[in-house]
């Protein structure tokens, strides 16, 4: 790897770990002052690493395999109980990992080369259901889903603000199901830097959404439902390609842009139609006014760039198994998904400067190539809790950097597979965990 590159990587982790063993973080982030003041076997920063070392199995296999690897041993054995476990991680503020993975994020702009388009970051807003363990306080907090058939299932809200470009979560929510996905966007977008460029599917148009991310100085593109907005339905019988109109708010929208605290002026914005490969035809609105930097032709592939925010989920739930929870509390819920979210992000991040070496080897050959993040997320396990505990961690990187080089598959442009709806979501039984 790149010299450069390396030192950045190891800033990183300097970074990561001075916020982790600092005391103002311990200040910050447990529930009491009196709590993680003795000296016990699961002080404040082992519980941190312990809960975002992927966890899957069974807590007691977990803890035993996590001691093993801490101490060197040879052979797992009993150090601490499951129900040590459980009681410390309650003194534990779930806020601990969205601070630690936000400062990862902001390292990673400030000391990193990042992917852009026409200059700007391209930002996608999307939203996900995760079942939730069948517990009362889970359901009262986060509400539950009443199916044709069967019992009621607790579920949450999730949602994220993803650069798609980058494949680094911005920032995630799990919130209880009540909440709407334009309340969660509005959440994520009090984020956005001056320059973003937000891609939305065509649940989230909103007149008081567009006007929010215009005050945050940024820009966005999103697909419109052809049968709910008059202007759109107007714009599909013109047969025109694309026109710049004002969009001015209907009654209720004025209400919501109160409620927000935001203009109700007209918005500028530009009608965009999209015929698909299926003939199809999409409508997409944007504030990307200008026609010359920003012809027609380009919005086509520019939506597009959104799908890798529908993967991410993808590997959320399916790689890293986020509705794996390993408790049966609110706050074990909390603790457990914004972990994995900084589990994923590290290791996308330390994938993005392997996936350059890979395309430079490669380069030549007929396909292009991309590194197996299935496999990079399952080498990240231990690997994890390594890097953040010991202080010369190059030889690891190395190490981690190398396999993910040599476990690549090719990318087939141009494929596409029906979504087969038949098939049932895999579930994760709480008295039931996976062995290692």
């Amino acid at each position: 790897m790149d010299q450069a590159v390396t030192t950045a990587y190891l800033g990183l982790f300097t970074c990561l770990k001075g916020l982790l063993f600092s005391e103002e973080f311990r200040e910050r982030h447990r529930q009491k002052r009196t709590n993680f003041t003795r000296q016990r076997c699961l002080p404040f920063v082992i519980v941190v690493i312990f809960l975002l070392n992927l966890v899957k199995r069974a807590l007691q296999d977990e803890l035993d395999e996590f001691f093993k690897l801490v101490d060197g041993s040879e052979i797992a054995v009993r150090l601490v109980s499951k129900s040590a476990l459980i009681q410390a991680r309650q003194k534990l503020r779930y806020e601990a990992f969205v601070e630690l993975n936000q400062a990862q994020v902001n390292y990673y702009y400030s000391h990193f080369d990042t992917e852009r388009w026409n200059g700007l970051r391209l930002v996608a807003a999307d939203g996900s259901m995760s079942e939730l363990p069948d517990t009362k306080e889970i359901s009262a907090h986060f509400g539950v889903w009443h199916p044709a058939a069967g019992g009621t299932c607790p579920k949450a809200r999730v949602s994220q603000m993803f650069d798609v470009l980058n494949k680094v979560t911005l920032d995630a929510i799990i919130a209880p199901k009540e909440k709407g996905e334009r309340v969660l966007a509005e959440a994520h977008f009090a984020h956005l830097k001056t320059g973003d460029l937000v891609l939305l599917d065509r649940g989230y148009p909103a007149f008081w959404l567009f006007a929010f991310i215009l005050t945050q100085n940024s820009n966005f593109c999103a697909r419109m439902k052809l049968g709910s907005w008059m202007i759109v339905k107007q714009f599909v019988v013109s047969g025109l390609s694309e026109q710049t109109i004002s969009l001015t708010p209907s009654w209720s929208a004025i209400q919501e842009c109160k409620d927000h605290k935001l203009s109700t002026n007209p918005l500028t914005v530009r009608l965009i139609r999209v015929e698909l490969d299926t003939g199809e035809i999409e409508v997409l609105i944007t504030s990307l006014l200008d026609v010359v930097h920003y012809p027609v032709s380009v919005f086509k592939e520019l939506y597009h760039y959104r799908w890798p925010v529908e993967e991410d989920y993808k590997a959320l739930k399916s790689r890293i198994e986020v509705e794996n929870w390993s408790g049966l509390s609110v706050l074990t819920v909390y603790q457990d998904f914004h972990a994995k979210v900084f589990a994923k992000n590290l290791t996308t991040l330390l994938a993005r400067s392997a996936q350059k070496v890979v395309e430079q080897k490669n380069h030549d050959k007929k396909l292009d190539y991309q590194i197996n993040m299935t496999n990079a997320f399952s080498k990240m396990k231990d690997a994890l809790v390594l890097l953040l505990q010991h202080t010369a961690i190059l030889p690891l990187l190395e190490k981690l950097w190398q396999l993910m080089i040599r476990t690549i598959e090719p990318i087939r442009p141009g494929r596409s597979f029906p979504r087969i709806k038949r098939v049932k979501p895999r579930k994760f039984a709480v008295s039931y965990k996976p062995i290692r």
